[in-house]
């Protein structure tokens, strides 16, 4: 009974690890840009967006797609930086040592 009571501490314990990790992904930034900077993305370390900067010089030269293309290549970036850098901290909190029942 010993083991399933440290068991359960351990589980609890991760998860109010993971609960922190959440915490502080949220308060990292994570700048992205397209387009040579005429898109510029802003979000958090959950992938969040904060914000969408557009240069003014896309509306004079370039058609609403074009425009469209840019924001979607700079969200989907922040966004992958937000996975990889949630897959990194994950990797540093510890796994719970389970024997297998099988």
């Amino acid at each position: 009974m010993a083991d399933l009571q440290q068991l359960f501490q351990l589980g609890q314990q991760m998860q109010g690890r993971l609960q922190q990790l959440q915490s502080e992904l949220a308060g990292r930034t994570i700048d992205t840009s397209s387009g040579g900077g005429l898109v510029k993305v802003t979000a958090d370390g959950r992938g969040t967006v904060h914000s969408v900067v557009i240069d003014p010089a896309v509306f004079q030269k370039h058609d609403a797609e074009f425009l469209g293309d840019l924001v979607l290549a700079a969200v989907a970036e922040a966004q992958r930086r937000a996975a990889e850098l949630l897959q990194a901290e994950m990797r540093k909190v510890p796994s719970l040592p389970f024997a297998s029942p099988f």
